[in-house]
């Protein structure tokens, strides 16, 4: 069984071949959350994920899951949602809000990963422009949104949350519809789940990913704006 690699903070990643493949795609440990590494990784394919009180973890999957932009799927129901316009639109208002709202326990899990640590590292990352939160909103209540990074023409996905039918759907919907704008080709969804399936994400090669994203992280955009839609009904 190969070792794993232990980062001292600033160290370079391995190369993603070093990968384990159970569990798959784990890559290093160690390291730090700092915003130099966090980006370093991201343009490497990898992205942090880990639960208390594990040491930090670095992961880079084999297959990936990416949704393309053209490739989003919205079902009749999800349409007729957006057609009513219930859902405000907006996008870094409330970024902590979000993390802490994905961070919340769901069903039988005991804890999370979104840590403290983790909220004030991609915070710095959205004060600097490169973290986002899509919103949805209804009256003042924030009831769906997500987060996660974006470089070039890649938006990494990191996590998402509902509170009410269909919210974190219509916030995806929303990152597609800027994204498109913005000339951006695809969002990196990590690990494979049904709800993204459903939406039109799919499974590829880790050797095909670590490809495309060389071939989009130095993209310029096309129009530099996180402006959503004032109404749901625009985003179809």
């Amino acid at each position: 069984m190969p070792l794993l690699n232990y980062l001292e903070p600033g160290e370079a990643f391995p190369p993603s071949s070093e990968a384990l493949s159970y569990p798959n795609g784990l890559l290093a440990a160690g390291g730090s959350l700092d915003s130099h590494t966090l980006l370093a990784a991201y343009r490497r394919g990898i992205f942090p994920w880990y639960e208390a009180p594990q040491p930090l973890l670095w992961w880079a999957p084999d297959p990936r899951s990416v949704l393309f932009v053209d490739e989003l799927h919205i079902s009749r129901s999800l349409r007729k949602t957006l057609r009513r316009g219930k859902f405000t639109l907006r996008v870094d208002h409330g970024f902590r809000d979000v993390m802490q709202a994905c961070a919340a326990p769901r069903d039988a899990q005991l804890g999370t990963w979104i840590d403290p640590a983790m909220i004030d590292a991609y915070s710095a990352l959205n004060a600097q422009g490169l973290a986002h939160s899509i919103e949805a909103w209804q009256d003042d209540a924030l009831v769906g949104g997500l987060y996660g990074v974006c470089i070039g023409g890649v938006f990494f996905g990191e996590s998402m949350f509902s509170l009410t039918d269909n919210a974190s759907k219509v916030a995806l919907v929303t990152l597609v519809w800027l994204l498109k704008r913005r000339g951006a080709v695809f969002i990196d969804c990590q690990i494979e789940s049904e709800h993204l399936n459903s939406l039109g994400a799919r499974n590829i090669s880790r050797v095909d990913f670590e490809n495309r994203l060389q071939q989009t992280i130095a993209m310029t955009p096309e129009q530099d704006t996180w402006t959503p839609p004032a109404n749901c009904g625009e985003l179809i």
